[in-house]
């Protein structure tokens, strides 16, 4: 899996790529091309234990309502949107959004923490339907057209594989 990042801080923006690949039990980190040295694990409640080439970091990671994350350590604050690659094309030509009836899909194996929406809601391109934790990160799956949510299929705390429908929005 490959994203941009953005990370904002009081010296300015910065835009960095970074790729995950499953190594065995682990995973192979990739910076901006180089490869890294990582290991993460969740230590409480958003707070995550990290291990960057040998250096540890505690960081809590607090979502904000505009889908950014607001990351701290130390003494130090940052901002931090994740770009997903599917949706690079749309960022660059404007944005395009679905028609038709749309499946939602889960992008990921992981668990259904929560619900954001249930079947007769009204929803706008963008808005957050579910939160599906992978990995021991909590990924916001979000509406791909402005409708109305058809119907859910998913329940809280329920496991779901890779591409397993979720919800249909008309």
């Amino acid at each position: 899996m490959k994203c941009e990042v953005q990370l904002e801080d009081l010296s300015g923006r910065k835009s960095r790529i970074v790729e995950l690949e499953r190594n065995g039990g682990g995973w192979r980190v990739h910076l901006d091309g180089q490869p890294i040295e990582a290991d993460a694990v969740e230590i409480a409640p958003y707070t995550f234990s990290i291990l960057l080439n040998g250096r540890s970091y505690e960081i809590r990671v607090t979502p904000a309502p505009d889908g950014k994350l607001k990351l701290q350590t130390g003494t130090h604050e940052f901002t931090a949107e994740v770009i997903d690659p599917r949706s690079w094309s749309g960022r660059r030509h404007g944005h395009v959004e679905a028609e038709g009836r749309q499946q939602i899909v889960a992008p990921m194996p992981g668990k259904v923490v929560r619900l954001l929406v249930k079947a007769g809601d009204r929803v706008e391109a963008g808005q957050g339907l579910f939160v599906v934790e992978a990995m021991k990160m909590q990924n916001e799956i979000r509406s791909p057209k402005s409708g109305t949510v058809e119907r859910v299929l998913a329940k809280e705390g329920q496991a779901v594989n890779a591409g397993e429908v979720l919800a249909w929005v008309e």
